[in-house]
C-alpha cells in the first residue's frame, strides 16, 4: 500500500467505517435482497444521493455476476478525467480559486502554491478575499512559507482590482503560476456572485487566455449545500474543476460520487488533514477503494 493511498484511506476511515456498520460481510459471492438494500441505505448515509445511490445499485444488479465488484466498476465510469493540469511552458497559467467561507478556500490555495514551488515553479498569489483581513493574513503567511510572491491592497479593496493587478504583474515578470484568491460568497446573494463574475471578466482583459483553470473548494462535510454551491458557481465563474475538503471530519465521503455525477467536473484535489501532504491529486480508484468498506474486498 502506497503511503498517499494510505494517507487517503485513513481520512476517508470515518465514512469507510458509517458504512461498514451496515453493509453485509465479506461473502459478496450470494447479495441477497436486504444485501442490495442495505449497501443502497449505506450509500446514501455516506451523501451519496438517494438517486445515484438507487442508479448505482441497480447498473450493479442488472450485470452479470453482480456483486461490489461490479458497483466498483459503476462508481469508477461516472469519474471524469482527473490527469494533473499541466503548467505552461510560456505565459502563466492562471489559476481563480473560488468558494464560499469556511471550505478551507485560503489554507488549500496555500498549500497549492507549495506544491507548485516545490516543483520548481514560481508562483505569484494574489490576496483578493479583501473583505476579511484575517484571511489575507494567514494566506501570506502560507505564501511566506512557500517561497512564493504575493500581491495585497488595503482591507476592502476591489477584489477585482487584486485581481487585475495579480495577472498583469504575473505577466511582466515572468512568473509560471498566478493563483487567484477571491472573497468567500455565499451562492445565494447575488450582489457577491456579480462581485465573482466581474472578477474574472477583469482577468480575462489583463491576460486574454485566463484564468486557464477555475476551482472551485467545496467543504466535502456540507452535504447536499455543497451540491447547490457547486451549480450556483459552475454558473457564474465558470467553475472547471472541484477540490473537495474536510473529508477526514465527516462520513459523508459520497459526496464526492455525488459531485462528479452530477455535474461532470473532474474533482483536481482531496484534502483528508491539515499538512501539506493530505491535499492529494484525486485518483478515483484508490478514493473508491478507500471508500468501501474492507469487508467488501474480494
Amino acid at each position: 500500500m502506497s503511503s498517499l493511498f494510505a494517507r487517503l484511506k485513513n481520512g476517508l476511515s470515518r465514512s469507510r467505517d458509517g458504512l461498514a456498520q451496515i453493509l453485509p460481510s465479506r461473502d459478496i459471492e450470494a447479495l441477497s435482497e436486504e444485501n442490495w438494500m442495505d449497501i443502497e441505505d449505506g450509500l446514501i448515509m455516506a451523501d451519496c444521493g438517494a438517486g445515484l445511490a438507487a442508479s448505482l445499485v441497480s447498473k450493479a444488479r442488472k450485470r452479470r455476476g453482480a456483486s461490489v465488484e461490479v458497483l466498483k466498476e459503476s462508481m469508477l465510469s461516472m469519474m471524469s478525467e482527473s490527469a494533473p493540469v499541466p503548467v505552461p511552458d510560456t505565459g502563466p497559467f492562471v489559476l481563480l480559486v473560488v468558494g464560499v467561507n469556511g471550505t478551507g478556500k485560503t489554507t488549500t490555495i496555500g498549500k497549492l502554491a507549495t506544491m507548485y514551488r516545490q516543483q520548481g515553479k514560481s508562483v505569484l498569489v494574489g490576496a483578493g478575499d479583501t473583505f476579511r483581513a484575517a484571511a489575507v493574513e494567514q494566506l501570506a503567511v502560507w505564501v511566506d512559507r512557500a517561497g512564493a510572491d504575493i500581491v495585497r491592497q488595503h482591507e476592502g479593496a476591489d477584489p477585482a482590482s487584486v485581481a487585475f493587478d495579480t495577472v498583469q504583474r504575473g505577466q511582466a515578470r515572468g512568473y509560471d503560476v498566478v493563483i487567484v484568491d477571491t472573497a468567500g460568497r455565499v451562492q445565494t446573494d447575488k450582489g457577491l456572485m456579480d462581485e465573482l463574475a466581474k472578477v474574472r471578466r477583469v482577468i480575462s482583459k489583463a491576460y486574454p487566455d485566463a484564468p486557464h483553470e477555475v476551482w472551485q473548494v467545496v467543504d466535502g462535510g456540507t452535504g447536499q449545500n455543497a451540491v447547490m454551491q457547486v451549480e450556483k458557481f459552475h454558473e457564474v465563474a465558470g467553475t472547471s474543476g472541484l477540490i473537495v475538503t474536510k473529508l477526514d471530519g465527516s462520513g459523508k465521503g459520497g459526496i464526492v460520487l455525488q459531485l462528479a455525477d452530477t455535474f461532470g467536473l473532474p474533482i483536481r484535489y482531496v484534502g483528508v488533514g491539515e499538512t501539506l501532504e493530505d491535499l492529494m491529486p484525486f485518483d478515483a480508484e484508490d478514493f473508491v477503494k478507500g471508500l468501501l468498506p474492507d469487508q467488501l474486498e474480494p
